[in-house]
């Protein structure tokens, strides 16, 4: 009998610990940052969600101490609510900022 609850606490315990595993490597968060031109391309890279962009979103992630960067991809001044301000008409041209948005994971 003893035998048999052992195991079954060693499973339960072991269980647990899986779960507990699974949900700290599930670990995402999305930075919204500024998409400035650097004069090499990379804003283009990382707007168009292009694979030379790929380079720049994983040192962004990592340097934020995530493992990997699993999106990156243009954003819309209107997809972000409340943090960019708006002067009512749409802005045009090269002096326009545009955001990335860069999916983390750890």
């Amino acid at each position: 009998m003893r035998f048999s609850s052992a195991l079954f606490a060693g499973a339960f315990l072991a269980c647990g610990f899986l779960i507990v595993a699974s949900a700290a490597s599930a670990d995402s968060r999305v930075f919204i940052v500024a998409n400035q031109a650097d004069g090499y391309g990379i804003d283009e890279c990382l707007a168009r969600g292009e694979k030379c962009g790929a380079y720049a979103a994983r040192s962004y992630c990592q340097s934020r101490e995530f493992a990997s960067a699993t999106a990156y991809r243009r954003v819309d001044p209107d997809e972000i609510t409340g943090s960019v301000p708006s002067g009512g008409e749409k802005c045009v041209g090269p002096g326009c900022s545009e955001y990335v948005a860069i999916t983390c994971q750890r």
